[in-house]
């Protein structure tokens, strides 16, 4: 919890309970009843200070990032094999996992990291 939610939290109560106090005196044999408006005020303060040092933040927005890849001239796709079981892939099974490719082979449960060999 930050120092800023703390410090509401103690500076709400306090304003909360002065506030019931305010009330409560004008209620006496020597009270005013100017004093319920002032405690009913410090008393929304206070509500308002402890809400706001309570309330759960925001997720921030997520950023999706989408990976476009641009082939050169005509391309054939070859099924791709899992290595442990010869299980075929399926494009649902590759996942991009801190920028590189990864594979899960849905019938053996290994993972392993795609690699391109080399064209020469």
């Amino acid at each position: 919890m930050s120092a800023w939610k703390i410090i509401a939290l103690i500076v709400g109560g306090i304003l909360i309970f002065f506030g019931v106090l305010f009330i409560w005196g004008s209620t006496g044999d020597q009270g005013s009843v100017g004093w319920i408006p002032v405690g009913m005020i410090t008393v929304g303060i206070g509500l308002a200070l402890v809400f706001l040092a309570t309330r759960k933040p925001t997720k921030p927005d997520e950023t999706n990032v989408t990976l476009k890849i641009d082939l050169p001239g005509n391309v054939n796709m070859d099924a791709i094999k899992c290595r442990s079981c010869g299980g075929t892939l399926k494009p649902e099974d590759i996942k991009m996992v801190a920028g590189a490719p990864v594979v899960t082979c849905p019938y053996c449960h290994t993972t392993y990291q795609l690699t391109e060999e080399p064209k020469w």
